[in-house]
């Protein structure tokens, strides 16, 4: 087993942060795990009906099947190796698995022609 799928299985039994699984987390991501963690805190992962969105400093950013539209993922990751995720990807893990994403009951494509 992986090492991320440990912590994923943590998350998901205990549905909290503890600090075993924050170690875990910052064990096998980094920095991108410590921003993860911080989206999540600051309720920055958004549901919409049609994408998952993880609002950055600069913009959103759409995660999609696991994948992301940040150019973390489209230029230094291995989108072959399901260990290596961008921070906004992550951040949807986390929030999936506390049960904390804001959910929107409307298209992202019609909130992004607004903005």
């Amino acid at each position: 087993m992986a090492e991320t799928d440990n912590w994923r299985s943590a998350l998901a039994a205990t549905g909290e942060l503890q600090p075993e699984i924050v170690t875990a987390i910052l064990s096998a991501h980094g920095d991108r795990g410590s921003r993860a963690i911080e989206a999540v805190s600051e309720r920055r992962v958004k549901r919409y009906r049609d994408f998952t969105v993880v609002v950055g400093y600069e913009e959103e950013y759409v995660i999609e099947d696991g994948g992301c539209s940040c150019k973390d993922s489209q230029y230094n990751l291995d989108p072959a190796d399901p260990d290596q995720r961008c921070w906004h990807a992550l951040a949807v893990d986390i929030a999936d698995r506390l049960g904390v994403v804001d959910e929107h009951d409307m298209w992202y494509s019609d909130v992004r022609e607004f903005m």
